[in-house]
């Protein structure tokens, strides 16, 4: 048997620490199978919907989140209109606050 090192930022092994407790799984155990379901050819198919099959399959599919709604057409045209009117990062930085 091998042993790897991962280095992935933080919050991403945070969130997979979190989905392997989830599942009452060790994270080398839930590691071991989420690089099992993306490699197995048992478990190949298409790219995108063949990989969520073969993740829910491994038990590793994470649970969809809550729904999010566009922001109103009206929000995002204001936005973009108050986008940029500040004061320049490069004044701060002269004055000494950046």
């Amino acid at each position: 048997m091998s042993q790897v090192t991962w280095r992935a930022p933080d919050d991403l092994v945070d969130r997979v620490r979190d989905a392997a407790a989830r599942e009452g799984r060790s994270l080398n155990d839930y590691l071991t199978r989420l690089a099992r379901a993306a490699t197995d050819p048992a478990l190949a198919g298409s790219d995108l919907e063949q990989l969520r099959e073969r993740l829910g399959r491994a038990g590793l599919l994470a649970p969809a989140g809550v729904p999010r709604q566009r922001p109103e057409p009206d929000a995002v045209a204001e936005a973009r209109r108050r986008a940029g009117h500040g004061t320049p990062l490069a004044d701060l930085v002269i004055e000494g606050r950046g």
